[in-house]
């Protein structure tokens, strides 16, 4: 009866010491979730970037002063963003 206690014993501790290892070795590490960070950054920011610059070109075409083209091509941009974020996250 002590054999098989102490056998389960062993049996336990040693999934548990294997767990453990496979804890930390799928640990996020500090590097890899600054680079994720930055990556969600650039994906919701170059598309609102993209449409400002492109906005603004298309805006120096209208005579007067126009904004009209810069305003809804930012709007676009946090929108495709926004998506661009989520699909990110999502996988």
């Amino acid at each position: 009866m002590a054999k098989d206690s102490e056998k389960e014993l062993r049996e336990r501790v040693s999934r548990q010491a294997r767990r453990m290892k496979q804890a930390e070795h799928d640990r996020r590490t500090l590097l890899a979730q600054t680079i994720y960070i930055g990556t969600l950054g650039l994906v919701f920011v170059l598309p609102v970037v993209g449409g400002a610059y492109l906005g603004r070109w298309l805006d120096g075409f209208v005579a007067g002063y126009s904004m009209r083209w810069t305003l809804s091509l930012i709007f676009l941009g946090v929108v495709v963003g926004g998506f661009n974020v989520y699909l990110l996250i999502r996988e």
